[in-house]
């Protein structure tokens, strides 16, 4: 037996386990089935389940990123030292298609998950620390209230230009955005208490702020969703990640519309619009960037896309060297490379 895998399917209130082994021969077989229930109480009686199975060394949990159901139980495992994997929803889907599998339970995906599990080689779950998952509440808390100013300013602008409108109308939205816009100064607060609590991880954020066109708050998010990049090894899968990865479109002599295929973190890519038409007219590096696409494509918003990923590709740079923005970074590398005489 080379490998033993432990495939979860989860709901609200269930959780559907499948166990299964495979040998070095890459012969599989799924062994056992048990549902339990989606609380402390279930996660116990999982662990002790498959104690009771004579499991190797070589177990592994695999699981779905199920809405926010799975989140108690990978937390559970990670703290009793299991090895735990949470697979995105596309990648399960499109290997549920290669298997050609029709029929579709709570069993079954579990099977399926297991056999994912026990055929490839998948990264471990690792936990954030506090102070990102607290980072992470936070901005995405932050974004819904600026959202939420958006479009009740944009209700009052419609109620001032209508005929007519009640005064008391007028009142109550204008008490709206008083009370929104102070909300998000106290988060704003909060957000900057809880990074100076530790020093370096603030002197980090403030070397990657450095970056004309990126604010504070925009860092703070992109950190906070990308578990402090822990988990991308380049910046190919960040992009993927942050759904900025391009999708080219061409078979024979067609060649169709190419696209960002915004199949990942909406969160990262509405954090980093603004910045990037701030960073198109501010950067000195984005601007030329942004000028040369604008020049051979049509559309601008195309230009700002790239721009925001160019962006997201920076900020993972300087996060991962530590250190600052740079302007002629290509000069400066090549004056630092001529010896002196």
């Amino acid at each position: 037996m080379e490998k033993q895998c432990v495939g979860i399917d989860i709901s609200k209130d269930y959780l559907d386990c499948c166990i299964g082994w495979i040998d070095s021969e890459q012969n599989h077989k799924l062994q056992k089935n048990k549902r339990f229930s989606n609380n402390e109480i279930g996660f116990k009686a999982l662990l002790h389940w498959v104690s009771d199975l004579c499991i190797t060394e070589n177990l592994v949990y695999v699981m779905e990123a199920t809405g926010v159901y799975y989140e108690h139980l990978i937390y559970y495992l990670t703290e009793n030292n299991c090895k735990a994997s949470v697979l995105l929803p596309n990648m399960v889907k499109h290997y549920v298609k290669s298997l050609n599998i029709k029929t579709k339970t709570d069993k079954v995906d579990a099977e399926v998950l297991c056999r994912l599990g026990l055929e490839r080689k998948l990264d471990f779950w690792r936990s954030p620390s506090k102070i990102i998952r607290e980072l992470k509440f936070l901005s995405r808390e932050y974004r819904e209230i600026k959202y939420k100013i958006n479009q009740v300013k944009n209700q009052l602008h419609v109620r001032f230009y209508s005929h007519k409108c009640p005064e008391n109308t007028e009142r109550r939205l204008k008490k709206q955005i008083s009370l929104l816009e102070t909300q998000a100064m106290e988060i704003e607060a909060e957000i900057r208490t809880l990074v100076m609590t530790d020093s370096s991880f603030y002197d980090k954020i403030q070397r990657v702020c450095t970056i004309p066109g990126v604010s504070f708050i925009t860092i703070v998010c992109i950190v906070s969703e990308t578990n402090a990049f822990a988990l991308i090894s380049n910046a190919k899968q960040l992009t993927s990640y942050a759904g900025l990865d391009v999708q080219h479109n061409q078979s024979g002599n067609r060649q169709g519309k190419t696209r960002i295929s915004k199949k990942g973190n909406r969160f990262i890519r509405h954090a980093l619009y603004m910045p990037a038409l701030c960073a198109s007219r501010f950067n000195p590096t984005m601007k030329l960037f942004y000028t040369h696409l604008t020049e051979r494509k049509a559309a601008k918003k195309i230009a700002v896309t790239a721009v925001a990923r160019k962006l997201l590709c920076l900020m993972y740079v300087l996060w991962k060297k530590d250190e600052e923005f740079i302007v002629n970074y290509e000069e400066h590398k090549n004056t630092d490379r001529v010896s002196p005489v």
